[in-house]
């Protein structure tokens, strides 16, 4: 008798989605720790840890949950993805929750590194665990607001258009990676005015750890601005747009039919419902 397959459920979705962000912070704080505090490392380095925390999250999250790892993402798949509105608070809450504890982890694992680069906690190692808009350049907050709008709807436009069975998306096993790339290509060309958060829970999961363990001024940039509102909401405004572009220019487009077998690699109906995010 044929077995048949197990549901997750929602508990288990959320297990998923928090272990799967805990992974993706792990190498993603953990890498700016070694940097800024260990001197260890570039830019480059942080770029592709940052891609690859979102390759093995999604590897570990993907079969159960999809591998939203960010809110953004989970908010633009039920806009225009038929994503269940009823799973969208408890996923970002599992996706926060996630992204909390490995900063904490990020944090004491690298307590003595941190203490001894920054005694006072100050905006000089807080970029370990969130973003800051790049003062030294003349970035303001609202061209930080711009920024993450702009690089979070490059994220969901070209998720969408890789996960898509009626495009021209990754085989199953490849998808984890390509969205994977995406994040360090987003990194490596849009990192620069505010850090790249294009994830709410990336940014303040990180941001309360790093309030709650000694950096009293976590959520104010250097002008004093309250800026930890600007990472969670610009990057769910442009989730929602970049998931609405795609689907204009581009899935409006294509044929109702999947592509031919041989022609076009294709992924299981089952999995393509599954759409993995990122940081």
């Amino acid at each position: 008798m044929a077995q048949r397959l197990k549901v997750p459920g929602l508990l288990g979705e959320l297990a998923a989605e928090f272990t799967g962000t805990l992974v993706l912070i792990l190498f993603g704080c953990g890498v700016v720790a070694q940097v800024v505090a260990g001197g260890t490392g570039d830019v480059q380095s942080i770029h592709w840890a940052w891609g690859l925390g979102v390759v093995f999250g999604v590897y570990v999250a993907g079969r159960i949950s999809g591998a939203h790892l960010n809110p953004a993402v989970t908010l633009a798949l039920a806009v225009f993805k038929g994503f269940e509105w009823r799973k969208v608070a408890p996923y970002a809450a599992a996706q926060f929750l996630g992204a909390f504890v490995a900063a904490l982890i990020v944090r004491w694992n690298y307590a003595e590194a941190l203490a001894k680069f920054d005694p006072g906690n100050t905006e000089k190692s807080q970029g370990v665990f969130s973003t800051l808009p790049a003062s030294a350049l003349g970035v303001s907050e609202w061209g930080g607001f711009r920024d993450q709008i702009i690089g979070t709807a490059i994220l969901l436009f070209l998720i969408l258009a890789v996960t898509d069975v009626l495009n021209t998306p990754p085989g199953a096993n490849l998808a984890p990676f390509i969205v994977g790339l995406i994040v360090v290509a987003i990194g490596m060309a849009w990192g620069v005015n505010a850090g790249y958060a294009i994830n709410p829970a990336r940014d303040f999961g990180p941001r309360l750890a790093s309030f709650l363990t000694g950096y009293e001024n976590a959520f104010q940039d250097t002008t004093g601005y309250p800026y930890f509102w600007i990472p969670i909401v610009a990057p769910l405004i442009g989730g929602v747009l970049g998931a609405g572009l795609y689907q204009v220019l581009i899935g409006r487009f294509l044929p109702d039919a999947e592509p031919e077998p041989g022609r076009l690699p294709t992924v299981d109906g089952d999995e393509a419902a599954r759409i993995p995010a990122a940081r």
